[in-house]
């Protein structure tokens, strides 16, 4: 029912149809961004994954339709419009209804993509549980959408403002198997690493190909999170990154923001804090993860071709 309400671009559909490897995203990055950097940042992220060999899928609301896959154009408009509203799961419907033009979430672009059969995802920075969530219970639907689709996601960890160990867990309790591609360390976003270690590394993406096949083919539930940190160069300090965070959640707290419309106002914060190096360390994470599921994509689709078990 879902394609139904879906538009499939030409480009996305013919990689689709002749067994090319495509790179699934999401869209709240590019709809809640400013523009025009953000729109040069997407387009930079969409050449990254056509000179890796792949073709990128982006997943947006239009008027009131799922597009998976966008035009230069809806691209365009998608980044001008800088609506702050992005839509997750329980949002879809809604959206729907009321004609919405706006971005998509991890969440709700996993279970685009999963039902048009797309086997790899690319984001910055996962969502995950949040710092304080033994009150708040505060926990992502990315995370629970990771869980129910069969779809492997490649991140630079969670995103800063969350607390590492306890994504880890939640991860572990829903069964969801987390690699990291050539790191023995969770990475952190900004940061090289979290400070927590993977379950599980592989040293290669041909490692992670086999592994992410595996998965799908034995028909485990769920999909696969893989994780490749940001560059050393591109990084933030630890000490420098960690400060950041802090100040900025606490300024949330005492202006009242909570929810969809935390990460944002953090994020901001971390920016200034750091003197607009938070905002290149983002956009060189976005690259290295898309250049990263857009190879893991091309492995994946050689096996599938062959009938190799990678």
């Amino acid at each position: 029912m879902l394609n139904d309400y879906t538009d499939i671009s030409d480009e996305v559909r013919s990689a689709l149809s002749e067994d090319r490897p495509v790179v699934a995203m999401e869209t709240s990055v590019v709809s809640g961004g400013k523009y025009p950097s953000n729109f040069a940042s997407a387009q930079e992220v969409d050449d990254a994954i056509h000179a890796s060999g792949a073709t990128p899928a982006r997943v947006a609301l239009i008027d009131g339709r799922i597009k998976l896959g966008l035009t230069p154009g809806e691209l365009e408009r998608l980044a001008h419009e800088n609506s702050p509203r992005k839509v997750g799961t329980r949002d879809i419907a809604a959206a729907l209804s009321t004609n919405l033009t706006t971005g998509t979430t991890v969440s709700s672009s996993l279970i685009v993509a999963a039902s048009a059969g797309i086997k790899v995802f690319s984001v910055a920075g996962i969502g995950g549980v949040h710092r304080g969530a033994e009150t708040s219970l505060d926990i992502s639907t990315d995370l629970e959408e990771l869980a129910r689709q069969p779809i492997a996601v490649v991140c630079a960890g969670a995103k800063s403002l969350l607390d590492p160990a306890l994504t880890l867990e939640y991860l572990e309790t829903k069964g969801i198997p987390v690699v990291g591609l050539g790191t023995r360390m969770f990475p952190n976003y900004y940061g090289v690493s979290s400070g927590q270690e993977v379950p599980w590394t592989l040293d290669s993406v041909d490692e992670v190909a086999r592994f992410i096949h595996l998965h799908l083919t034995l028909n485990l539930p769920g999909g696969v999170l893989v994780t490749k940190p940001i560059a050393d160069e591109a990084a933030i300090a630890p000490e420098i990154l960690n400060d950041a965070v802090e100040a900025a959640l606490a300024q949330a707290r005492e202006q009242g923001v909570k929810g969809q419309a935390l990460t944002p106002v953090v994020l901001s914060a971390i920016s200034t804090a750091t003197d607009g190096a938070s905002v290149i360390a983002n956009r060189a994470v976005l690259v290295s993860t898309a250049v990263a599921a857009a190879e893991i994509a091309n492995k994946l689709q050689v096996g599938v071709l062959s009938g190799s078990h990678l």
